[in-house]
């Protein structure tokens, strides 16, 4: 992990706009009609409905998505009482965590009271604003009570992060660590080293989910905690031991199964931890120095199951696995609290989550390729997509079951997709794509199998359930890599296409291809030749029907595939050219973009084929192609041959395809911007409508665009090259594509070659 200096935290904060969060704008403000619905006079609509029905607010007003991040600044981090206004920073990073993890909208607010009553009316009194009340950094033992005072006083769910964010992500952790070593946490002894808010929270937890009273031991900065001590408050009274042998850490942590930190760095010794009993439990969460250092304790006791608060290390306890989507499942059904149920089931869903295979997307963020429940991984990890919708859900459930929810829910497969969508690791694009190729599935063979990525993108789609996979490559290599991977190959072929037993099929595939091709001066041997390698062998697979669909890329160069292509599979008769276009998924909509690495400094008649294919594309896709020809010129202001071959090629399209929405030429931003096109340019066939394809006057501008996208708005989702004009389901990918990039296309070669099975059918039974 890189060394975090002040001065890089520094410039981090203060450059550009200053801080880490703003508002931005939901809803159109463009016009005087926008600003008048915004605000005055219509603003009062729906002022007047929320009087009426104060519920409406949710319906009408951003409550439903709206928490505040408070706090007086008493305890904040590792810095203690450093005052509101400096604790500022720890609150906007906390709204940003809500953001990009929960999707949900912050305000941060920095109360400067320390009077715990005089602060709870300051928050009483801001509270109808918001949908949720996120605590943070306040004192013990204050927080106790002004989170327990808010809790009665307030209609909306209130909670101290600092308490029960440990708790439920620390108990999911130990739930989960004395499953792995074989351990009852009903008959476990327990250390809790650290008596705050946050250690008692946990320790509250523990018990719910089955730790017993009598076998914990919690300590503070003078001791045990024992019922012979006279200086205890209420909460600490609670934890009080009646053992009087031990009264230090190293007396109570002999043969103790879990020692659970919440104090300072480097109290837990090497000696203490060799004490402990057989395969001990240790969650050293004081950050940044954990109360013994992971390679300390490892040292001391190899047997030990480890946890700390630092990302470096396996296990992290973190509470952004949690409150983000505690808050989510609580919001969305618009909860009036977040009691025990739902905190419980928070934990149930964490921990159950650990046990389930690991979305590669989060093998590559750490750089492993078998991340599994065990000793290493026990805790889901933050960059976990499913966190989310597990998550969530479950807190949604326990809200509705437990009476607290004003909103039920009634689909809950549904309910989840919408919170894929909501961080943008799904569109409903890409749900649609893959439930439509569940339901066909078909048989995909992945050119590159010796690849990490294509060998990982074939099990992932099989396991998804949108292809039967077919690997192209080395047996003995494939399924070494498969185990070093931990990749389940149980139910994929493998073809090795050099092996002798490949013999017949490679000699019925050359003479196919040489009689294909004989007029183009091709040999049986030559033919022959060509099929030991795998673009050949593999389109050819296609060609005879011996698989559906083809997926390559990765390895070869675009122009030599495209060459094998026109030679193995051809164009379809009603083009004389083949084009690819790349979809763009973004918040703003979906465009797609075409050509993006066919055909690089297209004419009229090329530019015409690609805008009949971009049309076929979109309608493939089940939307209505409203078509853009982009130039640097409009409409005639600029007399270059590029604009006149873009404007040629528009003229001809709307001459073949009078009810086709086409026009051109254009520059982009009156494409994307339907307001000042319809301003500047009244006449254009795109009349009240929203461009959703751009085609492009050559591969530079297309290619450049779709990947300037991507590299500046990470909301951006990228599907494609998507083939467009060739005979048979041939796909390509992009070097360097990620697993689910590849999935992703798989599932288009799915339905293409499911559409185009049904129109063969279609076509066989009118011709009989």
């Amino acid at each position: 992990m890189a060394k975090i200096t002040k001065e890089a935290a520094l410039e981090y904060h203060e450059s550009g706009r200053p801080g880490k969060i703003e508002v931005k704008p939901t809803k159109a403000y463009r016009t005087q009609t926008d600003l008048s619905l915004a605000y005055s006079p219509g603003v009062a609509y729906p002022c007047l409905e929320i009087q009426e029905k104060p519920d409406d607010a949710y319906k009408y007003t951003d409550k439903g998505n709206l928490v505040a991040v408070i706090s007086n600044g008493t305890a904040v981090l590792g810095l203690g009482d450093i005052g509101a206004l400096s604790g500022k920073p720890v609150m906007e990073g906390k709204g940003l965590l809500f953001k990009i993890y929960g999707g949900i909208d912050v305000f941060d607010i920095e109360v400067a009271e320390k009077d715990p009553e005089k602060f709870c009316e300051a928050v009483e009194r801001i509270a109808p604003t918001f949908g949720g009340i996120n605590l943070e950094d306040i004192k013990a033992p204050e927080c106790f009570y002004i989170e327990e005072r808010l809790k009665k006083t307030l209609d909306i769910p209130v909670m101290h992060d600092d308490q029960h964010g440990t708790a439920i992500i620390s108990a999911a952790g130990l739930k989960n660590a004395l499953e792995v070593n074989g351990k009852d946490i009903k008959k476990v002894r327990i250390v809790v080293n650290g008596a705050g808010a946050a250690a008692i929270s946990c320790t509250k937890l523990y018990m719910a989910i089955g730790a017993q009273k009598e076998n914990i031991v919690m300590l503070d900065s003078k001791g045990v905690i024992s019922t012979e001590r006279k200086d205890l408050n209420e909460q600490k009274k609670f934890f009080a031991t009646s053992r009087t042998d031990i009264h230090t850490l190293a007396e109570a942590v002999v043969d103790a199964d879990v020692f659970v930190g919440l104090s300072k760095g480097n109290v837990l010794t090497q000696d203490m931890v060799r004490s402990m009993a057989k395969d001990p439990v240790i969650f050293a969460l004081a950050n940044p120095v954990p109360e013994i250092s992971y390679e300390d304790a490892m040292a001391a006791r190899p047997d030990v199951l480890m946890s700390t608060g630092r990302t470096d290390y396996p296990n992290q306890i973190n509470n952004v696995i949690g409150f983000p989507y505690i808050f989510r499942g609580a919001l969305d059904v618009h909860a009036t609290a977040i009691n025990e149920e739902m905190k419980l089931a928070a934990v149930h869903a964490i921990a159950d989550l650990a046990k389930q295979p690991v979305p590669d997307v989060v093998n590559d963020v750490y750089k492993v390729n078998n991340l599994k429940f065990g000793r290493d991984y026990f805790i889901p990890k933050p960059v976990d997509p499913r966190l989310i919708s597990e998550v969530s859900a479950a807190v949604a459930q326990a809200a509705i079951k437990s009476g607290v929810a004003r909103k039920t829910i009634e689909d809950w497969e549904k309910y989840k997709d919408s919170l894929s969508v909501l961080l943008g690791q799904e569109t409903k694009l890409t749900q649609k794509l893959y439930a439509t190729a569940a339901a066909h599935p078909q048989r995909v063979v992945f050119a590159e199998a010796i690849h990490p990525t294509m060998l990982k993108a074939a099990v992932q789609a099989k396991s998804e359930g949108i292809c039967y996979p077919i690997l192209l490559g080395n047996d003995e290599v494939i399924e070494k890599m498969a185990k070093q991977m931990d990749l389940n190959l149980e139910g994929i072929e493998i073809v090795n296409l050099r092996h002798p037993r490949e013999q017949e099929r490679r000699e019925r595939y050359a003479r196919i291809l040489a009689e294909k091709r004989q007029r183009d001066g091709y040999t049986f041997q030559e033919a022959n030749d060509k099929m030991f390698e795998r673009n050949y062998f593999g389109m050819m697979m296609v060609e005879t029907g011996d698989a559906d669909a083809f997926i390559t890329g990765l390895y070869t160069k675009y122009s030599n595939t495209i060459k094998v292509v026109n030679e193995v599979i051809g164009i379809r008769p009603e083009y004389n050219h083949f084009g690819t276009m790349h979809i763009i998924n973004s918040p703003k909509g979906t465009l797609y973009i075409a050509d993006t690495l066919v055909n690089e400094n297209p004419d009229t008649d090329t530019l015409v084929d690609i805008a009949k294919l971009a049309a076929t594309a979109v309608r493939f896709f089940n939307e209505k192609p409203v078509i853009s020809m982009i130039s640097h010129s409009n409409f005639g202001s600029s007399q270059s041959k590029g604009a006149q071959k873009v404007r040629r090629a528009v003229e001809q399209m709307q001459e073949l395809y009078p009810d086709l929405a086409i026009d051109g030429e254009m520059q982009i931003n009156f494409a994307l911007d339907r307001d000042a096109r319809e301003e500047q340019y009244s006449f254009t066939r795109l009349q009240g409508k929203d461009v959703n394809t751009l085609v492009f006057p050559n591969l530079t501008s297309a290619r450049a665009s779709y990947k300037m996208l991507q590299m500046l708005d990470a909301d951006v989702e990228i599907i494609g090259p998507i083939q467009m004009g060739l005979n048979k389901p041939i796909h390509f990918i992009d070097f360097g594509a990620s697993v689910r990039d590849v999935v992703n296309i798989v599932a288009v070669a799915t339905i293409d070659a499911y559409v185009d099975k049904v129109k063969t059918r279609i076509n066989n039974r009118n011709n009989y």
